[in-house]
Parts: structure tokens; C-alpha cells; sequence
């Protein structure tokens, strides 16, 4: 009696899990609509490879792969969360201008090549290979190499 419980809880959990986490393609149009109009006015005329929809347990996201292997994740309502543009650099207007001011200051021979943020803090990678994390109010809290 006891393995027919151990399996059933095991066989539920697995159900959870495999229902819980799906990608789905989805077309431009079907993202939200801020999340359009920021690869609007910052790819414009670059070419989408691959839009979907993530469905996590009780997140949804979307990530955008265009064809120069650039990548965008966006959160469910349309605000990005992470871009990453691995052969170029992150556009200038992406960037708050805190960050892109102490890059400036500190490190002005690189650029940042990907950035992503989590409601608490921002993680810049820069073309030197430094990671800057800030913090929300944009104070730098650490430095990896």
C-alpha cells in the first residue's frame, strides 16, 4: 500500500510539472502590445527568427530570437526583462540612464552586450567581460570578471 501511494504522489507531481511548463510560437502580433512597440523603436528592421510563449508554473513570459542571434524575454505584461545582443550591443535608449552614466564614467571603452533586471536589481554584461549588478535605486552592489 505504502508504493502505491509513494507512486501516485510521484505520478501527480510529474503531471504538475510536465503541465506546468510549456513554450508555445506565438506570431509578433500576439505579444502584448508594449512589448511590440519596444522592438519597434529599438530593432527596427530586424528580422524575428523565433517568438513564444513560456508558461512556467505561475509565470509567463515571452522571448523574442531575431536572426542575428540577438534576444529579447519580456515579463507577461510587456516590459522587457532581459536583452541580450551577442554579436552587437545593447541600444543606448534601452539602458537607464544611470547605468549607461557610470559605464561612461568607468569603463568608457565598453559597451553593454546584454542587460536583464528582476524588480530588485540589474545585471550588465559589458564587452570587456565585466558583469555590473546595480541595485533598483541603480547603486552598484558588486563587480564579477
Amino acid at each position: 500500500m505504502k508504493k502505491v501511494i509513494i507512486f501516485t504522489i510521484a505520478l501527480l507531481a510529474f503531471g504538475t510539472t510536465v503541465q506546468a511548463e510549456t513554450d508555445r510560437p506565438i506570431t509578433i502580433n500576439q505579444l502584448p502590445e508594449n512589448a511590440q512597440a519596444f522592438i519597434q523603436q529599438h530593432f527596427p528592421g530586424e528580422k524575428i527568427s523565433l517568438a513564444k510563449m513560456e508558461r512556467e508554473f505561475m509565470e509567463t513570459t515571452y522571448e523574442i530570437i531575431f536572426t542575428n542571434g540577438s534576444k529579447i524575454d519580456f515579463f507577461k505584461n510587456g516590459e522587457w526583462k532581459e536583452v541580450d545582443c551577442k554579436y552587437a550591443t545593447v541600444p543606448p535608449a534601452v539602458i537607464p540612464s544611470q547605468i549607461a552614466n557610470y559605464i561612461s564614467q568607468n569603463y568608457p571603452d565598453a559597451s553593454v552586450v546584454q542587460i536583464d533586471w528582476d524588480k530588485r536589481e540589474y545585471e550588465v554584461k559589458l564587452t570587456n567581460g565585466l558583469e555590473l549588478t546595480f541595485n533598483k535605486n541603480f547603486y552598484i552592489i558588486d563587480i564579477d570578471d
